[in-house]
């Protein structure tokens, strides 16, 4: 394995440089997203009634999780026309200005911060069904942000697939040492000044960030696309509006169409349809462990609602543990498979739980407990979903030919992962809330949530632990333990061979679009 000064050389000096500025806007970004998330989270389930209040932090953290994708349909075309490094700059400021909302909210209705640790929360007078709109707004400047992320590591080093490789990880690595840090320094910081205004640092962090992205080149950016575009096919080629409502709604129609192309290409091909369970169903279960459990737990089981933050920050630091695991052992682990086993092995592990409830006292000692607890569990969903990233980029290397002819403007990478994630968001948006009723009921009725949890988290983990588990064993050459390559692919990208699998799809695919054709003459 080369070492890591030998990678660093491997780039250019204005890669290095714009690697160095991105990173160091990513770990700004991170950090007022910690405190901010960690904030409002904690805020919610204090503020809002106690009989529903676990139903309402679901239902506002899917609401949430919808706003991205509204946040990512309204940015993608502003990434054609400015250049990369400029739009998020100003994605990320105005995230900063929507952090802001709140803090404004807080104070010009009577709230103030907290005097000391030992002192009470002063809330203002607002209504706490605020959280959704603030959570919304919030949610839209996310996805923008979310969106480009994943988009300018491209521009940075181009399409050389090892140094695009080493750059996700690398950046991952410090995104997760970052988060980890955020994490617990935002239970501190929740406790001294209250979840009102402890994520003051957030704007100023955001706004930070922003700044320093500024300092990355312009990159390859060019306002009118590629020279080829100006060539004979332009005769040929349909004016493209460049009105940006026209853009939006094209971007609108563009991500249903992606779903419904991605909807054929799972759904459709033993190659990828164990993606659903294995991808989708393992996020909604890593979010629900953080976003819901950890909460949950802190605030009825503790009875404090910012230790739910270093429950968080030992998360964190298992997905770096993950990352730091794919990127050291990739020469070994060449499917995301193992992985995949592993995490539905350490789903398990939420049994606890249910029995903490019975034997902890409202100490810090058991939130860190927990936190230990449930690093094993997030390091093997990131190694998985990691691995899985790697794996579906080099499945789909090769297109399919068929629905290329037939939906030209559709990337069916981009097909893929739109229907996975959009079944992601469905699960979180619908079960969250469904289940954070079924919290709510058990301490209104019991005092405490130990039977609830034995549900939510414990058979809920171990039925999913189970179908995971067997979606493991539909690709092509995945019974073997290890297997080095499943459906003709290594999670590395290398030894790529198309499967007959998506030939076969493809053949019968183009046989009913001539049928069609046929009766239509």
């Amino acid at each position: 394995m080369k070492s890591f000064v030998e990678i660093w050389r491997s780039y250019t000096y204005e890669e290095r440089r714009n690697i160095a500025f991105y990173i160091g806007g990513i770990m700004l970004y991170k950090t007022g997203l910690e405190f901010f998330n960690g904030s409002i989270t904690t805020l919610a389930t204090d503020r809002f009634a106690q009989a529903d209040t676990f139903t309402k932090l679901g239902a506002a953290q899917g609401v949430n999780q919808a706003a991205q994708c509204v946040g990512a349909i309204l940015i993608a075309p502003l990434i054609v026309r400015f250049p990369t490094r400029t739009v998020l700059g100003v994605s990320v400021l105005f995230f900063s200005l929507m952090t802001m909302v709140l803090l404004v909210v807080d104070a010009a209705t009577g709230g103030k911060i907290r005097e000391s640790a030992s002192s009470p929360t002063h809330y203002g007078t607002w209504n706490p069904n605020a959280i959704f709109i603030i959570w919304t707004l919030s949610g839209v400047a996310y996805g923008m942000v979310e969106l480009i992320r994943r988009v300018i590591p491209c521009d940075i080093v181009g399409g050389d697939v090892g140094k695009l490789r080493r750059m996700d990880a690398t950046v991952h690595i410090f995104y997760e040492v970052t988060g980890t840090v955020a994490a617990f320094a935002s239970s501190s910081a929740i406790s001294r000044f209250g979840n009102n205004y402890s994520f003051f640092l957030s704007p100023v962090f955001f706004a930070l960030a922003g700044m320093v992205w500024f300092f990355v080149s312009v990159l390859n950016y060019s306002p009118y696309g590629s020279q080829e575009e100006y060539g004979l096919d332009e005769v040929d080629r349909p004016k493209r509006s460049k009105n940006y409502l026209v853009q939006v709604y094209r971007g609108i129609s563009g991500f249903g169409e992606s779903i419904w192309v991605g909807t054929m290409m799972v759904l459709g091909n033993r190659r990828f349809i164990w993606l659903v369970p294995g991808y989708a169903l393992a996020l909604y279960l890593h979010r629900f462990l953080e976003n819901a459990l950890a909460p949950a737990f802190a605030k009825r089981a503790l009875g404090v609602s910012a230790w739910s933050q270093i429950i968080v920050g030992g998360s964190n630091f298992g997905e770096l543990l993950g990352a730091l695991s794919v990127f050291l052992l990739s020469d070994v682990v060449t499917t995301p498979i193992p992985w995949l086993r592993l995490d539905a092995l350490m789903l398990n592990i939420v049994w606890v739980l249910p029995y903490f409830t019975t034997i902890t006292g409202h100490t810090v000692d058991w939130a860190w407990r927990l936190a230990g607890i449930f690093i094993p569990i997030s390091m093997s969903w990131a190694a998985g979903d990691v691995s899985l990233s790697a794996y579906i980029q080099a499945a789909l290397s090769t297109g399919d030919a068929s629905l290329a002819d037939k939906y030209p403007g559709v990337s069916h990478l981009g097909a893929v992962m739109a229907f996975l994630y959009s079944t992601y968001i469905t699960l979180y948006a619908v079960l969250s809330s469904v289940l954070g009723d079924v919290i709510d009921h058990d301490f209104s009725a019991t005092g405490n949530i130990k039977n609830s949890l034995r549900r939510v988290a414990g058979i809920q983990y171990s039925i999913c632990c189970c179908i995971i588990m067997i979606a493991t064993f539909i690709p092509k050459g995945a019974f073997s333990v290890n297997p080095k390559m499943i459906n003709g692919v290594r999670h590395d990208g290398f030894d790529h061979q198309e499967d007959e699998s998506l030939k076969n799809f493809e053949t019968r695919t183009r046989t009913d679009d001539e049928s069609v054709s046929v009766v239509a003459v």
